[in-house]
C-alpha cells in the first residue's frame, strides 16, 4: 500500500477504531486536517499504540516514526493525519 490516499485511508480508519470507544465529541467526521492531541485528545500511549498498529497494518516494523514525532530535539506540539500519511508515503515508497 503506497498510494498515499490509501494511506490515509488506513491512517484514518485505525484512528478511527482507536478512537470508537473514547466518548469524543468531535464536530466533523476524522479527516486528513484532524490533529491527533488538539482535535482527538491523544495522550503520549495512544500515539505509541498508533505506531504499533500503523506498523502491524502496513505489515513493517522499526518505521521512524521519531522523524515525525521530534525536530530539533523536542516533541512536535500536534500531528495531522495527513502529516502521518505524507510521513508514510515517503517511508514506504
Amino acid at each position: 500500500m503506497s498510494n498515499r490516499d490509501e494511506l490515509e485511508t488506513m491512517v484514518i480508519s485505525v484512528i478511527s477504531e482507536a478512537v470508537q470507544d473514547w466518548d469524543l465529541d468531535l464536530d466533523d467526521e476524522i479527516t486528513g486536517k484532524t490533529t491527533l492531541i488538539e482535535d482527538l485528545n491523544f495522550e503520549s500511549i495512544d500515539i505509541v499504540q498508533l505506531c504499533v498498529a500503523i506498523e502491524e497494518k502496513l505489515g513493517k516494523k522499526g518505521l521512524p516514526f521519531e522523524s515525525l514525532f521530534i525536530e530539533d530535539g523536542s516533541y512536535v506540539s500536534d500531528v495531522s493525519i495527513a502529516q502521518i500519511s505524507d510521513f508514510l508515503a515517503k517511508e514506504t515508497a
